[in-house]
């Protein structure tokens, strides 16, 4: 069986667009004694975000990168000890880590940094102990950072990375990925 060639032509419009142009008229897609032809359409398609996310090997820190914006996470268990707001001094050494990367390849600006917890607990304590352990997060970044504006912001349980219960059950696996402080900054391009 034989195609017809066909010229295709991928046009990219917009982040979020890809479209696809095949030939122009008729293409014949059946054997070559076969009389069949059909008409070829465009074709449009939605295309998601590339979005990238790299993960140490104990499973402590990720870093991902949307676009030019970099978010670094690192989980809370590694950082403060259980209902704490003040970091060990092993999680001291590794904000300084990520300071030294920000540092880096930051193009400077605001660099946002998020408190999240699990499901447990109510809303309010949550919402205030994600608030707490985002600042002590900026004071550890503060010392090594200059030329950057610092916005802290504690969302308690209200941005899961993963649900907390899957068919009804809780995962202890999934809440300790939802504890969590995430340092958010735009990289150099």
């Amino acid at each position: 069986m034989s195609r017809s060639p066909e010229r295709r032509t991928i046009l990219a419009l917009g982040p979020a667009l890809l479209v696809l142009l095949t030939g122009l008229g008729t293409a014949a897609w059946a054997d070559p004694g076969d009389e069949t032809t059909a008409e070829v359409e465009d074709v449009v398609a939605l295309v998601e975000d590339i979005f990238a996310e790299v993960e140490s090997l104990d499973g402590a820190e990720s870093e991902s990168r949307r676009g030019e914006e970099v978010t670094v996470a690192l989980t809370s268990d590694v950082l403060f000890a259980l209902d704490r707001a003040v970091l060990t001094p092993r999680a001291r050494q590794r904000v300084e880590r990520v300071a030294e990367r920000v540092r880096a390849d930051s193009a400077g600006g605001t660099v946002r940094i998020e408190g999240h917890t699990d499901d447990q607990g109510g809303d309010a304590y949550n919402a205030a102990l994600s608030l707490r352990r985002a600042g002590a997060v900026r004071e550890a970044l503060q010392g090594g950072l200059t030329g950057v504006t610092f916005q802290v912001e504690g969302f308690g349980e209200r941005r899961p990375r993963v649900p907390n219960i899957v068919e009804g059950r809780p995962l202890e696996e999934n809440r300790a990925r939802n504890r969590r402080v995430e340092i958010v900054f735009t990289a150099k391009e």
